[in-house]
């Protein structure tokens, strides 16, 4: 079991932006990330927390054939961040991974971005 754990924290990104506090507009821009990156979506769960007031983020995963990734927003704070996991059992998934994670980074449009890395198995 090897595999590829990719992480980004991202601050400064448009607090007023539909991507941050909208869970549909947010499933179609992780969707159209994952169909980039050519990894294979299978299942997703989008949830709101709090009052639709603006102020209140949304946890998003998408479950891929090859693991998963998940979207974690924070409108209060202009901050998301951002997981991609990824197997590689059966072929190396680690480039569709760096692919999936720049495209959800450039979605988000941030000021600044930390990214971290972590071999697995």
């Amino acid at each position: 079991m090897k595999g590829l754990h990719l992480t980004a924290d991202l601050r400064g990104c448009d607090p007023s932006a539909a991507r941050m506090f909208d869970a549909a507009q947010l499933s179609r821009l992780c969707q159209h990330a994952v169909s980039l990156s050519g990894l294979t979506g299978v299942a997703e769960l989008m949830h709101r927390f709090g009052p639709a007031d603006g102020q209140s983020g949304i946890t998003g995963v998408v479950l891929l054939a090859e693991s998963h990734v998940a979207v974690h927003t924070w409108p209060e704070l202009g901050a998301v961040t951002l997981d991609v996991y990824v197997c590689n059992y059966g072929g190396d998934n680690s480039e569709k991974a760096r692919v999936l994670l720049d495209a959800l980074i450039q979605v988000f449009e941030p000021s600044e971005v930390s990214r971290q890395q972590l071999l697995r198995g």
